[in-house]
């Protein structure tokens, strides 16, 4: 790491996406106290994770990152996050099922409490307010008092993100993943589901597996607490900081709120703030990258964020949308072969694909996310280069965010259950389709 680099020094960059807090020594306070809360994760299971993320860029593993596209604080509760874990661990069911391969399962979960957002502002019938950034930073009701940024918010996610980290983990060691166990993950709603009858064979295929494994060997398969991993956008850079820690016996610093922190497609500036934030930490970091974006741009964030070319160091998530893919990825693709840079790839096929109805609901296609998903497949397929991973925003709740799907959700059902403050998610039996696209497409795609 250079030896200009500090967790302050971001504070010299040119910064967007930030609170505009009003009340600077209030603000001081909260980042004072929160300097001095334990960590949220370790720097052993930071680097256990970066290990991981080099074997998804060697082929040797495939990446699952997907959870709420904004985390509520009204959302902390045993339900909601059990269910959340119940469709990212059916669909870690079905890729290693149908991959043979591990999957590195990291959830955007336990800190995703801060969105970027286009306009700093937000009008409705003429009047204007702050828009909603996360409940890290406001509340989304339109009121003055409720979308002013109140700096005590981000010790309010600090404590949820820490339950519900304790909550996850107490599950982990309680045997909620063990494979003998899948019933664990029955959501209610998916018994009505077209994808039941496919999604019970597989986990009938599997425990038939399992048990002729474990007859063979005598012994009992798994045992381990099952590697679980956090992420969300490092975005309010003082929370971040905050967070930077050094730890004994462990060289440089570790940002100790999350595993896996990534950079917006929207604050990947070379000369920003939060590449220079980011540049310095150990944890494995991801960066959004869209259309538009130029291969020198892309060349010089290589150069920045992972200068020695470290496995594991770097993973570029793109959301290009089912549109752009197959023009703007190629020349991204071309320019990380030229520089001879160890990136793992990854698929964001929901952000370039959100549109607004004519009503003001947002919302996403299932078709176009689909399309996006195999066409990302077939490019680095065409370009030389492996897909190793997906990022999506779901949720194991019974949503009608996106249109499509089994269920072939039009746009009449979305008012049925839309809950979603920021962007839609996909719900469980739309995540699990594509988790099965996943296995047709790699199988085909593979050398």
């Amino acid at each position: 790491m250079d030896n200009d680099w500090s967790p302050v020094s971001w504070h010299d960059k040119p910064v967007t996406q930030q609170p505009a807090y009003e009340e600077s020594d209030k603000l001081e306070s909260v980042l004072s106290e929160l300097g001095k809360l334990p960590p949220l994760v370790t720097s052993g299971e930071v680097l256990a994770l970066k290990q991981r993320l080099a074997q998804a860029q060697e082929g040797k593993a495939f990446l699952l990152q997907g959870g709420d596209c904004a985390e509520r604080f009204d959302d902390c509760t045993s339900g909601h996050i059990s269910n959340n874990l119940k469709v990212l661990l059916q669909m870690n069911l079905v890729l290693v099922h149908g991959l043979k391969l591990p999957v590195v399962r990291i959830g955007r979960i336990a800190g995703q409490y801060a969105k970027p957002r286009s306009a700093d502002v937000e009008t409705r019938q003429g009047v204007s307010l702050p828009s909603y950034r996360g409940d890290f930073v406001n509340g989304p009701e339109f009121t003055a008092e409720a979308r002013r940024p109140d700096p005590q918010r981000m010790l309010r996610g600090h404590a949820h993100s820490a339950m519900t980290m304790n909550f996850v983990r107490s599950l982990l060691d309680g045997g909620f993943a063990d494979a003998h166990h899948p019933e664990y993950w029955d959501l209610e709603w998916m018994s009505c589901s077209p994808m039941h009858n496919e999604y019970r064979r597989l986990v009938q295929a599997i425990g038939d597996s399992v048990r002729f494994v474990e007859a063979l060997s005598g012994d009992r398969a798994g045992g381990a607490r099952p590697e679980f991993y956090t992420s969300h956008e490092a975005l309010v850079l003082q929370y971040e900081q905050s967070q930077t820690r050094q730890v004994p016996r462990q060289d440089g610093w570790f940002n100790l709120s999350t595993h896996f922190p990534w950079i917006g497609m929207r604050t990947a500036h070379v000369d920003g703030a939060h590449v220079e934030y980011c540049r310095g930490v150990r944890n494995p970091i991801a960066v959004k990258v869209g259309p538009g974006l130029e291969s020198d741009h892309l060349k010089r964030l290589l150069a920045i964020l992972n200068p020695d070319n470290e496995p594991g160091r770097l993973t570029l998530i793109h959301r290009m949308g089912e549109r752009n893919i197959e023009n703007d990825l190629p020349p991204l693709i071309a320019a990380v072969c030229q520089e001879g840079a160890r990136v793992l790839w990854c698929c964001d096929a929901m952000h370039g694909n959100t549109e607004t109805l004519g009503n003001g609901v947002k919302t996403r296609r299932f078709e176009n996310i689909r399309t996006e998903l195999e066409r990302a497949f077939d490019v680095h397929a065409a370009c030389g280069s492996r897909l190793g991973g997906v990022h999506l925003e779901m949720t194991g709740e019974n949503v009608t965010e996106c249109l499509g799907g089994a269920r072939n959700l039009r746009e009449e059902d979305l008012a049925r259950h839309y809950r979603s403050q920021v962007d839609p998610r996909l719900n469980c039996e739309q995540a699990l389709e594509l988790a099965m696209l996943i296995v047709r497409k790699h199988t085909s795609a593979a050398p």
